[in-house]
């Protein structure tokens, strides 16, 4: 919980700013419908996802299983670009809070050099030296932000409590609040609805809660990371226990961080213990902007909250803010590390580099420090696209959950039922309350699409010229059979080496008779030679990693392998031949001559797995066996 709390929890550290900031003086009403759609919406959505992906692929993992196909690859790349908009943009705004609680230390300026009291240079050093930790281990990482957690959250418990016990003992402060927000004064610059009175202010909430969405982060980290969670102490990997236990750690953190929400935003929302001029963004910066707990903490506010506030406390509290905000990268970059290894890679749409643990910490942080360096590290100027990342994910969990309930319903004929029924409209109108806070979040703030929309382009950029790059790779994963019998007897023909001239055979075209006649025809191969035929059948060409499913049959006298679930033909015809071909006198593959375009061809081989077979077979060939004493023969004619 604490590796997934870092990301969680250290939102504390400037959302009560954006709050103030998108909702002014409403803040804790719009909290507290922020808080009721985590726990009625997102709880629920990724209890329900924690249970349908044990193996920890997240919702992204879920809808890739409900779909196949070239357009389930495309949806998976785009969520993906959204992710990875979400990871990266969690580690720069993280650090660059980081930067501006550690710049605005007391301490910090009297002792430090110039250069060293911007925001900038301490940002990036913070990214690099997340990266160099990860480098060195995952082991550590756990470790640390456990003991960061528990540190950073019981300060900001002192804090919230001591600040809501002074609101109590002041009465007249939450009067005051009060009366501010009933006549209309909200310390908004455009407010969505005009009127006063508690129906409007409960109104405006409800429309501009979107903008504090920030304060849902780390549920999907949460599933993603449900392989590490253990399951029982005789059985670790027992996945019954192991979902029961993320779900607890989901309600937990949910918990938790409801509570910490609503008490931050009571305390420094309300134009009370903090003055509003001291969160405003212009015309001068306020004080508590990006750091209002800590604001609190320092004893800068005109009331004296608690005796124990003051600039040592505010110190060890700063501290404690910096570690956690810093380490918050560490969720992001276990989240980031987790998902790409398990699309890219296996889609053919990143190097094989990309599946290594250290080569892609460096990548990532290489991306994180170009971020920091666009955005300045400038906090408030993320905070659009970290949200619609969040917002996004969340968005699909929900519509994916709701689609794997009507599946699951389906398979277990239970459509009809009424429990059933009004669960799968719970989700429904979840799913909706989650397209509306994306969809008003991206018209409230179209910079944050803008910059998930590079991040897509550069995640489908890659992705495409990876494609392409890798294409020639033989791409062979293993072959499966289709009983016992079919690996005896592929086992056999290995051994034998019985068949020396193979077959490519289009199922459907023509009979075995008229292809072996034609064969032996254009090819002047005599009676007496043995010939294989080969079936092969489509199956999802948009993977990468080929793993047919081999039999074998005879029909009319003659021998029949057939290869199913193939997402080459020209990969499975070169892997089948140089198979054969490790015994004895290498065989020959006999073709026909492939009609159409070369453009056409080229695009048929790269997404659909047909194409220029002949041509493509022998390249394969020629690039897998180096030594042509041992390089099967093609021949077309």
């Amino acid at each position: 919980m604490c590796l997934c709390g870092v990301d969680y929890f250290s939102t504390l550290g400037y959302q009560p700013s954006i709050a103030f900031e998108g909702a002014g003086t409403l803040a804790p009403v719009a909290t507290l419908v922020l808080v009721i759609v985590t726990l009625l919406g997102a709880l629920p959505i990724y209890s329900h996802v924690a249970g349908a992906t044990p193996d920890g692929v997240g919702s992204v993992g879920m809808i890739e299983r409900m779909f196949r196909g070239w357009w389930a690859k495309l949806a998976v790349l785009v969520l993906v670009g959204f992710a990875a908009t979400d990871f990266v943009i969690t580690k720069t705004l993280s650090a660059a809070d980081a930067a501006a609680h550690l710049v605005s230390n007391s301490f910090w300026i009297a002792s430090t050099p110039a250069w060293l009291q911007a925001p900038m240079p301490v940002t990036m050093f913070l990214l690099v030296l997340l990266g160099a930790m990860f480098i060195k281990g995952y082991g550590e990482v756990v470790s640390l932000a456990t003991a960061l957690v528990v540190a950073y959250v019981s300060l900001t418990a002192v804090i919230v409590a001591a600040g809501v016990w002074y609101l109590l003992a002041h009465p007249a402060l939450l009067a005051h609040w009060l009366e501010a927000i009933s006549s209309g004064n909200y310390h908004l610059a455009h407010a969505p609805l005009s009127g006063k009175g508690p129906l409007v202010a409960i109104g405006i909430a409800c429309l501009i809660f979107p903008k504090l969405a920030l304060g849902m982060s780390g549920f999907e980290t949460g599933v993603l990371h449900i392989h590490l969670v253990r399951g029982t102490i005789a059985d670790p990997a027992d996945e019954t226990a192991r979902i029961r236990h993320t779900r607890m750690l989901l309600v937990t953190a949910a918990l938790l961080m409801s509570v910490m929400l609503l008490g931050s935003s009571l305390v420094t929302g309300t134009d009370t213990i903090i003055p509003s001029e001291e969160l405003r963004l212009e015309p001068v910066k306020g004080k508590a902007m990006d750091r209002a707990l800590a604001y609190i903490a320092h004893g800068e506010s005109p009331h004296a909250v608690c005796p124990l506030f003051g600039p040592v406390f505010g110190t060890i509290y700063d501290v404690s803010t910096i570690l956690i905000l810093w380490f918050a990268g560490a969720s992001a970059m276990a989240g980031l590390l987790n998902m790409v290894p398990r699309y890219l890679p296996r889609y053919g749409m990143a190097p094989e580099w990309a599946a290594a643990y250290r080569p892609l910490v460096i990548a990532f942080t290489l991306v994180n420090l170009l971020v920091t360096w666009v955005f300045r590290a400038d906090v408030s100027a993320q905070g659009g696209a970290y949200a619609t990342g969040v917002l996004v994910l969340m968005t699909s969990a929900a519509i994916g959950s709701y689609a794997d309930l009507r599946r699951l319903a389906a398979v277990n004929g239970s459509l009809g039922d009424w429990r059933a029924r009004v669960k799968r409209g719970a989700f429904a109108l979840i799913a909706l309350v989650f397209i509306y806070t994306t969809v008003a979040n991206i018209h409230e703030r179209p910079d944050g699409i803008i910059i998930a929309s590079i991040f897509i382009a550069c995640v489908l950029t890659i992705s495409l010229f990876s494609r392409i790059w890798r294409s020639r790779e033989l791409r062979h994963k293993e072959f499966r059979f289709e009983d016992d019998a079919a690996r005896m007897l592929w086992t056999d023909i290995l051994a034998e080496g019985a068949f020396r001239v193979l077959v490519p055979h289009r199922p459907g075209s023509r009979s075995l008779v008229e292809k072996e006649a034609e064969v032996r025809h254009r090819h002047r191969i005599p009676a007496d030679a043995a010939l294989v035929f080969l079936e092969v059948h489509d199956g999802d060409p948009s993977e990468f990693h080929n793993s047919p499913i081999l039999s074998a049959r005879q029909e009319g006298g003659r021998f029949v392998i057939v290869a199913r679930d193939v997402v080459s033909v020209s990969h499975t015809i070169a892997r089948v031949a140089i198979d054969m071909s490790r015994t004895g006198t290498p065989l020959e593959v006999v073709f026909g001559w492939s009609q159409g375009s070369a453009l056409r061809l080229a695009f048929d081989f790269l997404f659909f797995g047909q194409g220029d077979v002949p041509n493509s077979v022998f390249a394969l060939i020629q690039r897998a066996v180096p030594e042509p004493g041992h390089r099967p023969t093609v021949m077309v004619g």
